[in-house]
């Protein structure tokens, strides 16, 4: 059954008149006749009852407008769905991204992407940053947020968001008291620090600082969780260096403070592969850029 035919059915349903559903469709009445005597065949029920007089339904017509309109309305629907789906405007974006990142900019590109593109289903997964690249070489996520830099084959950084490192301490630490702590104070604390085995790129920029200030930093604590550290951290458990958006983490108990290092910053990439991206995929990148602009 063809939707052509179906759409003949309802013109000459709706105007009773052949001649007019004919001229309604741009097309011949012969042709029209020809094709709702095609759809009777193919139904095998009479769908009009025909005089020189007039034209009318049968019983089984006035059923069938009622489900050939619905056909009509959804393939219309389905029809408008497809071409918003092929300007990025509907379907489904799968994002990774490191729990550090939802206390920076995460939350704001995902704002206004939603306001410009509602009826796009992003959907997050927290992962470390090895295990974004691992999700899209297998087409599990289309873009990740994840510890810069990224340099690998097969893979694109957008762009990169570069924020400075703090120290988080204990509310009762001696260098909360300061406004700028220097990092060779805190040579003999212990540190709570994210392992190099989950984000190497953290842990080395971490102890870069720590080695400028002259010592290696006593890790007695590694977790991931950017939460979890900030919560050893309250408990007095140790120090942290953390990205300053971590600081919009309030938690009783710790104080963030700069560190009196110009070169303690560190950096949040946006990271894709390198084929074509999807049409979803290149709507967020338009608000991406917008949102860098």
């Amino acid at each position: 059954m063809e939707l052509s035919h179906i759409r003949y059915f309802v013109a000459a349903a709706e105007e009773l008149h052949f001649g007019r559903a004919a001229r309604r469709l741009h097309v011949t009445q012969p042709s029209l006749s020809k094709r709702v005597a095609g759809l009777e065949r193919e139904l095998g029920v009479r769908l009009f009852h025909r005089t020189r007089r007039e034209v009318r339904l049968t019983e089984a017509g006035e059923i069938f407008l009622e489900g050939a309109r619905r056909v009509l309305e959804d393939a219309l629907r389905a029809a408008e769905e497809a071409r918003k789906a092929g300007r990025g405007e509907l379907g489904r974006l799968e994002i990774g991204f490191f729990s550090p990142a939802i206390y920076g900019v995460l939350p704001e590109i995902l704002k206004e992407y939603h306001e410009r593109f509602p009826e796009v289903r992003v959907t997050l997964h927290e992962w470390t940053s090895s295990v974004q690249l691992e999700r899209m070489r297998e087409g599990k996520i289309e873009i990740g947020f994840m510890r810069a830099p990224v340099e690998e084959a097969g893979f694109v950084t957008e762009h990169v968001f570069v924020e400075p490192v703090v120290a988080a301490l204990p509310e009762g630490h001696p260098q909360a008291r300061r406004e700028v702590v220097s990092p060779r104070e805190l040579a003999d604390e212990p540190f709570i620090m994210v392992p190099r085995s989950k984000e190497p790129n953290s842990f080395d920029r971490y102890v870069s600082i720590c080695q400028r200030a002259g010592f290696s930093p006593k890790i007695t604590q590694e977790v991931f969780e950017i939460h979890a550290i900030v919560g050893l951290v309250a408990t007095g458990m140790g120090v942290a260096f953390v990205q300053g958006s971590v600081a919009n983490l309030k938690r009783p108990g710790v104080v963030y403070r700069p560190l009196d290092d110009p070169e303690a910053r560190i950096g949040t990439a946006i990271v894709r592969r390198s084929s074509r991206p999807s049409p979803v995929l290149r709507t967020f990148l338009e608000t991406l850029q917008a949102f860098v602009a």
